[in-house]
């Protein structure tokens, strides 16, 4: 029996000293400011199964893809069907609507989660095989404005957090037919060139050529560089519609710049795609990324609902919140130690105890009946500032002595008067 944790995947602790942004109080604080940003721009929440049919990953992220090909955890159940783990969470968003007929409810639906995801990934900094993300769809909207509102978004979040040095890609991969276009084109420059591409990337020529694009191989790049530009091959709607995103961009005073490679990593994405990356976290340098699928829901067999969203690692941006010197948040601790000396004073402290949390003052009880001291050592160790004993004196008198643990001043304060006394300190 092995008591560590599946390689790849680690505990958030109520405190980790040793990795901070491993503490859930830092996790609680940055998923409220994620739900903050997500009811400001008016989106609201969505949960979906962790596990969801292999089917569904394989039609729509693609066969082809890296997720799909070798990330993916999929296991059969007693019934013989072939699950998975969600690798990511549009799919699961876009299955979720078409199953739950929320085109019906309103013309435009616009969705949030934050959750767990699952890759067969080699663990290395900002990748983990279970990761958190925290994305956003919007269903029934094919506007520009919708494109330009999401990366804004996006933007929006990270900088609330303080992150700085964030640079946004954006670019167009134009409808169906522009794609279909370019991607004779690539294959056609890079064919004779077959034999000096890397592995992955020769394959990718026979299934994905586009994503050769973002390859990471030195050769690659160089064989790539005097390859045909998607951007050449795009519509006139298609360029009208990128341009006007960039449009609002600008307005936004939101900086960016057109990056000619980025194609992202699922089969979904049409028109604008974009990431936000930093600089702070070396090789896995994507903080969040998106763009437009309008054929998703009818890939899926919905309706022809044009879309658009994004999703963001949240240990890498905390990674990179760390490394950029940002505050993770503080811990919170309980107002009170609640010291029952003896048995006869457990329901006194029960009653004390949920007199103040009933007014939103956090309270703990020791219930071990030790010393005094050493029940003083444990608030302390754990920085509640204030500490309560209760014995025969005080269940007769009906008065606390609240003791200050930083100054060791003693306060006298009756029981009706408690909730009053502590909401000011």
């Amino acid at each position: 029996m092995t008591t560590q944790a599946p390689k790849g995947t680690y505990d958030i602790l109520p405190n980790n000293p040793k990795e901070e942004w491993k503490s859930s109080f830092v996790w609680q604080q940055l998923e409220q400011t994620a739900k903050q940003i997500a009811f400001s721009y008016g989106f609201e929440e969505i949960r979906t199964p962790i596990f969801e049919s292999l089917d569904l990953f394989s039609r729509s992220v693609g066969e082809s893809s890296d997720i799909v090909s070798k990330e993916m955890y999929t296991f059969e159940d007693r019934a013989k069907r072939k699950l998975a783990l969600r690798p990511e969470g549009t799919a699961c968003a876009a299955r979720a609507f078409i199953t739950n007929h929320l085109d019906q409810a309103l013309p435009i639906s616009k969705l949030f989660y934050i959750g767990p995801m699952f890759r067969y990934e080699r663990p290395q900094a900002g990748r983990f095989r279970q990761h958190h993300q925290f994305g956003v769809e919007v269903f029934g909207s094919s506007s520009y404005l919708s494109d330009a509102e999401v990366i804004s978004m996006l933007y929006h979040f990270l900088t609330a957090l303080g992150l700085k040095d964030l640079t946004v890609l954006v670019h167009s991969l134009g409808d169906l037919e522009c794609r279909k276009k370019y991607k004779e084109a690539l294959v056609k420059y890079l064919t004779p060139l077959k034999n000096e591409l890397s592995e992955d990337s020769k394959k990718r020529l026979e299934h994905n050529p586009l994503r050769i694009l973002d390859s990471k191989d030195e050769t690659d790049q160089r064989l790539l560089k005097n390859a045909p530009k998607l951007m050449d091959f795009l519509s006139n709607a298609s360029k009208e519609h990128f341009a006007k995103v960039c449009q609002l961009l600008e307005q936004l005073q939101i900086p960016y710049t057109i990056d000619n490679k980025l194609v992202r990593g699922l089969d979904y994405y049409t028109e604008t795609v974009f990431e936000i990356v930093t600089k702070d976290l070396g090789a896995q340098n994507t903080l969040g990324a998106g763009g437009r699928y309008d054929g998703l829901l009818k890939q899926l067999k919905g309706p022809d609902i044009p879309a658009c969203g994004f999703a963001c690692g949240l240990e890498r941006i905390l990674q990179t919140m760390h490394n950029q010197s940002i505050s993770l948040g503080k811990k919170q601790t309980p107002l009170l130690l609640l010291f029952p000396m003896n048995e006869d004073a457990f329901a006194t402290a029960l009653y004390i105890a949920n007199l103040l949390r009933t007014h939103n003052i956090a309270v703990d009880i020791d219930p071990r009946q030790k010393k005094m001291g050493q029940s003083i050592q444990f608030a302390e160790k754990r920085k509640i500032p204030y500490f309560s004993a209760i014995g025969d004196n005080e269940m007769n008198t009906k008065m606390l002595t609240i003791k200050n643990l930083s100054n060791r001043e003693e306060t006298q304060v009756e029981f009706k008067n408690l909730v009053t006394t502590l909401e000011n300190l």
